[in-house]
């Protein structure tokens, strides 16, 4: 599994940027390359998630002075220190100022990626402890606003509580109706910016020819129409969170704008050239994988690596059955409230038909449910026959229905044989550590 967060790579070398870019992105890393070290230094702050790696001579600064320069922003981001051959001394002398490891230059790939993986767990455990006072204080909030006692539910709350109080951008992968702008809600509220704006923005109902305005605002007399000037949902979410619904649908061309706003944090409003510092948070959600919408040219690469820093998959209702009935019941006393109904029972035959039916409109469905059941309607459920796995999937990558299909066989493999490894390593013909591996991956259990 790779650990959350993003890697700052410094050399003065394009050829090794060009090399290390290459290999962290190939194993699903988010990288981004520097030629000088001044550059990376106005990018970094306390919350920061990530891990630097730099070599040490460089024109300008040199890694030891970058090393020095990071810890007086945060003593806790990990910098890995590339050494040339026979600078062992200065490798030491780095260690002595706070380097996490230091590598002897050219590292080969498995130790570089290696190096990177441990130091971005171990930035991370060290947020997660420093704001777990935080979590303490707001476990039981979330827990009212995302209910459910699955093992999937209760490792996304997890996941949101840790990267609630990390002021990192996230990107929320999940399908329809499943949840999105809950979890979005839920990093604002309990995070540092909840005194801030929430600004919510769905990029697919806006009209393309609108949608640069309704982001970045525009100047009076910018277009026909332009009668006064307009506060885009950038500079609204300023000391706060944008939250980006849908951004799969958002024009190429507005992309490669948003892309420069979240590197630099600067906006131009249209038809002005006043440069506008903002200050917030962009947490974006998308239905589909946006790998794949990069392999189909339809979504910017760039902009997908600067978004993907924190990558959280909010899982399907039919993956949560433990939660169906829970989450059903909070819907039909709300709903009984708020039409001065009777709270209705569940029958056997009804729970039945609900706890295997295949969700495809998700919680956002089930909620529909609650308000027929309560108004006494006939159940409108789609036609189970007309959704496969593969089609409601589909959207989420062949790569996710791969593995949705391993973990399947595997899980009921364990089951038919009572948890024990040895004997399901054996029926899947695959050694021992390798299903260790695919359950750790899967967070199987015996």
């Amino acid at each position: 599994m790779i650990p959350i967060g993003e890697i700052f790579f410094v050399d003065d070398e394009e050829e090794i940027l060009l090399a290390c870019r290459q290999t962290f992105e190939l194993e699903g890393y988010s990288i981004t390359t520097f030629s000088s070290a001044e550059k990376i230094l106005p990018l970094l702050h306390e919350d920061w998630m990530g891990t630097v790696i730099t070599d040490v001579k460089m024109p300008g600064m040199s890694g030891l002075q970058l090393l020095n320069e990071i810890k007086k922003i945060s003593a806790d981001i990990p910098v890995v220190i590339l050494t040339g051959h026979g600078d062992v001394p200065m490798a030491i002398e780095a260690m002595q100022s706070g380097a996490y490891d230091f590598l002897e230059k050219p590292a080969p790939p498995e130790y570089l990626l290696d190096v990177a993986r441990r130091s971005l767990e171990t930035r991370r455990l060290g947020l997660e402890n420093r704001s777990l006072k935080h979590r303490l204080e707001t476990d039981s909030d979330i827990e009212t606003r995302i209910i459910g006692i699955s093992d999937e539910v209760q490792e996304m709350r997890r996941i949101l509580l840790s990267l609630a109080v990390i002021d990192v951008d996230v990107l929320l992968i999940g399908e329809t109706g499943a949840g999105k702008e809950l979890a979005a809600n839920c990093l604002h509220d309990l995070g540092h910016r909840h005194t801030g704006r929430f600004i919510p923005l769905n990029c697919g109902a806006i009209p393309a020819n609108l949608v640069e305005s309704e982001l970045f605002g525009h100047e009076k007399g910018a277009f026909t129409s332009a009668s006064r000037r307009r506060i885009g949902k950038i500079e609204q979410a300023q000391g706060g969170t944008l939250f980006l619904d849908e951004i799969e649908s958002m024009p190429l061309d507005i992309q490669v704008k948003l892309l420069r706003t979240v590197q630099e944090r600067v906006i131009e409003r249209v038809g002005g050239n006043l440069t506008i510092p903002v200050d917030f948070r962009i947490i974006a959600a998308s239905k589909v994988d946006l790998r794949e919408a990069v392999r189909k040219g339809t979504f910017r690469e760039d902009l997908f690596y600067r978004l993907n820093v924190a990558r959280i998959t909010i899982p399907p209702l039919r993956r949560r059955k433990k939660d169906i009935m829970l989450i059903l019941q909070y819907f039909i006393s709300q709903t009984a409230k708020q039409f001065q109904k009777k709270e209705v029972r569940i029958d056997a035959a009804t729970r039945d038909r609900l706890e295997h039916y295949f969700w495809p409109g998700n919680v956002r469905e089930l909620r529909n449910v609650a308000q027929q059941l309560v108004l006494g309607l006939e159940l409108d459920l789609a036609d189970p026959s007309a959704h496969s796995i593969d089609q409601v999937h589909f959207d989420l990558g062949f790569d996710h229905l791969v593995q949705e299909y391993e973990k399947k066989i595997i899980k009921e493999a364990l089951a038919r044989n009572g948890g024990k490894i040895e004997r399901t390593a054996k029926m899947l013909g695959i050694p021992r550590k390798r299903l260790y591996l695919r359950m750790q991956k899967f967070n199987l259990k015996k």
